[in-house]
């Protein structure tokens, strides 16, 4: 992969147009950012590609856009309002405030995912750890509750604290029964979600690897409670290798190594249908052309759980400041029905034909970062191309922000290029360049991520014929004007 460090991403993002710092005429917030005129599109296709393959290629698959604000009800029924925390340190002295997990890793060099307040007081007390920022003493480790509460209404009262929702799941939980009642269901099924959350970070970093407001796509997937065999899993999903990080390698401080789906299944780790849908997510991920060599599935220990999962697996990608998450799958069980129902006191029971009565199915969740995958795809498609003298962006066709790239080879072609990009920008993402000589203009190109760059020069008035030029190889095909589009289709469906 690159060498990249995370502040020359952010650097190449800004001048590009892929990211902005947000508001940054007044100064900026930290853990918040603005995607630029090829960021949205870039962010957009990674959406639109994750919404056609979950979702509208699916016939058990539903979608929903609930509300970024909802009622504190939902978040104290789902356990955010009571745990929903990171373990927070303040210095003594100047006050800054750090996280604590995070401070304790930089210092160290080691992973405390799941530890608790005590281990990490001890750990900072043993190894002397100080401010970052003065190098004063800190105070003890405290907890800090990580969602944001909103005012509704004029009036302040017990029930006037709504909150902009930590994560896009609680709301499919919540309009379980509305879409059950609506789209005539039958288990297994999924509600799927892509939308913004919250968190109100206490010290976002590493670009759009942690901030304050994010993007989700997250799937909830209900089956049987007794369930165990997936008709959906294929040859293709079992025999699927990548790099694994177990538990067990974990505890032991050893190296992740390589295995299968079948392995894990052979080993009991995870069942059929959290197979499958581990499986169906990393190929969504390497179908886009992520490297392999730059993921590996990591397997929570037990002391890092979520309070509501009996197995859960990340897909880490392998960035400049570790090995981190951008994808979390995690057997849910019927925590959250359950939950939901016992704090509305509505039923979220699903009458299955199969057994002739109702029951509460329980759940495998998928669940992609938006802005991760979005850095991810990025990392992976920078190259510093030192032959050509550009930076190319490799980004693959169906993500990439602009498709085509038209250009005339001098300004006089101009009113003849213009009629190839007219009948192009109806149907394939386009831009138009007449500036500076036709190298720069295909640097450029290369730059922004552009697959196709097409050049109409003197040799199109006499052979209706236009260059289409590769930017993953440079090599260039001579192609009918006639022939364009259907061609340009078959290179962008590739």
């Amino acid at each position: 992969m690159s060498k990249l460090s995370i502040d020359e991403l952010a650097v190449f993002a800004k001048k590009k147009g892929f990211v902005f710092p947000s508001t940054e005429i007044y100064g900026g917030m930290a853990g918040f950012f603005e995607y630029g005129p090829l960021g949205v599109e870039l962010k957009n296709n990674i959406k639109a590609s994750w919404w056609k393959t979950f979702v509208q290629s699916r016939e058990d698959v539903f979608g929903l856009d609930g509300s970024l604000i909802s009622s504190a009800k939902i978040w104290e029924a789902s356990g955010h309002l009571a745990s929903f925390s990171d373990m927070l340190v303040q210095c003594v002295k100047c006050g800054k405030s750090h996280r604590a997990d995070s401070l304790v890793e930089d210092t160290l060099k080691i992973n405390v995912d799941g530890i608790k307040a005590d281990a990490l007081n001890k750990l900072i007390a043993d190894n002397n750890i100080k401010c970052p920022e003065c190098k004063s003493d800190l105070k003890p480790v405290e907890s800090f509750n990580l969602m944001f509460p909103v005012q509704i209404g004029a009036e302040k009262t017990k029930d006037s604290t709504a909150y902009l929702r930590g994560e896009t799941a609680q709301l499919i939980f919540a309009a379980f029964r509305n879409i059950v009642d609506s789209s005539r269901v039958k288990l297994p099924f999924g509600i799927a979600q892509v939308g913004k959350a919250f968190r109100n970070e206490i010290s976002p970093r590493n670009f759009l690897f942690r901030t304050r407001e994010f993007e989700q796509m997250e799937l909830e997937f209900f089956i049987k409670p007794d369930d165990r065999k997936c008709l959906l899993l294929e040859k293709k999903h079992l025999d699927l290798a990548f790099f694994f990080y177990s538990a067990e390698d974990q505890e032991k401080k050893k190296e992740h190594s390589q295995t299968k789906i079948s392995d894990m299944l052979k080993k009991k780790k995870l069942d059929e249908w959290h197979a499958y849908w581990l499986a169906e997510s990393y190929l969504w991920f390497t179908g886009l052309g992520m490297k392999e060599e730059n993921l590996r599935v990591r397997e929570h220990t037990k002391t890092e759980l979520s309070h509501y999962s009996s197995a859960t697996f990340d897909i880490d990608y392998n960035f400049p400041f570790g090995w981190k998450e951008i994808y979390g799958n995690a057997n849910r069980g019927q925590f959250d029905l359950a939950q939901h129902m016992k704090h509305s006191g509505k039923s979220l029971e699903i009458f299955d034909e199969d057994e002739k009565g109702r029951i509460v199915p329980r759940v495998i969740e998928p669940s992609f970062g938006v802005d991760r995958a979005f850095m991810s795809f990025l990392y992976d498609a920078y190259n510093d191309d030192t032959e050509r003298g550009n930076i190319v962006l490799k980004l693959h066709p169906k993500l990439a922000p602009i498709k085509v790239g038209v250009f005339p080879l001098i300004n006089k072609l101009d009113k003849d290029a213009r009629k190839v990009y007219d009948m192009l920008k109806d149907e394939f993402a386009c831009t138009y360049d007449r500036g500076g000589s036709i190298g720069r203009r295909y640097a450029r190109a290369d730059e922004q991520g552009i697959p196709f760059c097409i050049t109409i020069d003197f040799e199109t008035l006499e052979d209706k014929a236009v260059t289409i030029r590769d930017r993953d190889n440079t090599k260039q095909e001579r192609i009918k004007i006639s022939k364009l589009k259907d061609k340009l289709g078959e290179l962008l469906n590739q």
